[in-house]
């Protein structure tokens, strides 16, 4: 079982909270264009806020060498501005200015200290035992009662702010974590039959293994394909010029009746009218759906019809529906369909991970450290 935040009494406690606010930013600027990570993990905060706890919080932004990699000012005042009260910041880590400021907090307040990915030592893939000898967890540990991490976005990941703490401080999941796994849970083996899954975005890939996954293990009845998937696989039937896994003829051989694929396509770009309708009335006839990945390239408006009218339809269904993957969730906040969906998750690799039936490490040790 899970840890969840109703194991402990966080009233008056130090509080190390891991959360995963990393956001699309404006190239240039550096401007946050989208605050939806932010927003999904305010009910955690807010709880601990309401216990008067003092919180200590852990983020990363980008990674080391990319444009996007930036310390997380502006992410704080987002933030403050979400929670309707000041979120401090201070421009470190670990080291004098952060404890500093960390020996100041009182009760009831929050402190988000600077990109943990700015230490070398988070990028480290090590167990959590291994990781509760770093530097970061043996200076800001004595600070906390707790560890919570409501990181779901990356529970698929060896890092050091996301496990070292375990071994070393009473550790429970978040409610935006708790939420994730059960929806997971909740789509995988208690979602009422017939079960689509549809599978699109820019690469092809990742999604041959969670396709076949699915299909092998009888989780979904059908699964429908847009974006890359649907070129892969219609290259496959000799329909789309393009090189492809030597996985897919097999697999289309194996599992056709169950692969709902688009008649045509606009220049690879998009799904044609009449694979919209099929693709209406399979899910007008699911009882489950889930959705990752736009159907064509959603951000150019020319090719963008597919994504809408398969995202519209599934807002409309009676069926529990459950989507993932930053741009699948970018194309649902766009269309404001956010409430009209059961849950969509923010979770890309730590969801597709979870789609295969593997362990996250994140979770592995929430579980492994219970006390």
């Amino acid at each position: 079982m899970l840890p969840t935040m109703d194991d402990f009494d966080f009233e008056e406690k130090g509080v190390i909270l891991r959360i995963d606010i990393n956001s699309p930013l404006e190239p240039g600027t550096l401007r946050i264009l989208d605050n939806w990570r932010m927003r999904k993990v305010m009910p955690t905060l807010k709880e601990l806020k309401e216990k008067n706890a003092r919180v200590i919080m852990l983020a990363h932004q980008g990674r080391p060498g990319k444009w996007d990699f930036t310390g997380l000012e502006r992410h704080a005042e987002e933030m403050s501005r979400l929670l309707g009260e000041e979120i401090k910041f201070v421009d470190d880590v670990y080291g004098e200015k952060a404890l500093q400021e960390i020996e100041k907090l009182k009760k009831g307040e929050i402190l988000l200290l600077d990109n943990v990915r700015k230490c070398s030592e988070e990028m480290e893939k090590k167990a959590a035992e291994e990781h509760a000898q770093a530097e970061m967890v043996k200076k800001l540990a004595p600070y906390a009662d707790a560890f919570v991490n409501d990181a779901f976005a990356a529970a698929h990941r060896k890092q050091c702010s996301l496990l070292g703490f375990m071994p070393v401080l009473p550790s429970f999941a978040g409610r935006l974590m708790q939420k994730e796994v059960e929806m997971v849970d909740m789509l995988l083996k208690k979602a009422e039959r017939p079960r689509l899954f549809i599978f699109g975005g820019g690469k092809y890939e990742n999604a041959i293994d969670v396709i076949d996954k699915l299909l092998q293990d009888g989780t979904a009845d059908k699964i429908m394909l847009g974006g890359m998937p649907a070129n892969a696989f219609l290259a496959a039937m000799g329909k789309y010029d393009m090189e492809v896994d030597e996985r897919v003829p097999k697999m289309l051989e194996r599992y056709k009746d169950k692969l709902v694929l688009p008649s045509a396509t606009l220049d690879g770009k998009d799904i044609d009218e009449e694979s919209i309708e099929r693709f209406k009335e399979e899910i007008e006839n699911a009882a489950s759906i889930f959705i990752s990945g736009p159907m064509g390239v959603f951000e150019d408006e020319n090719y963008r019809r597919g994504t809408e009218e398969i995202l519209k339809s599934i807002a409309r269904s009676s069926a529990f529906s459950m989507a993932g993957g930053g741009h699948t969730a970018a194309a649902i906040n766009m269309l404001g369909l956010e409430e009209e969906f059961s849950y969509v998750s923010t979770g890309g690799g730590a969801l597709e991970r979870m789609l295969m039936g593997e362990r996250l490490p994140v979770i592995e040790a929430l579980i492994k450290f219970k006390r």
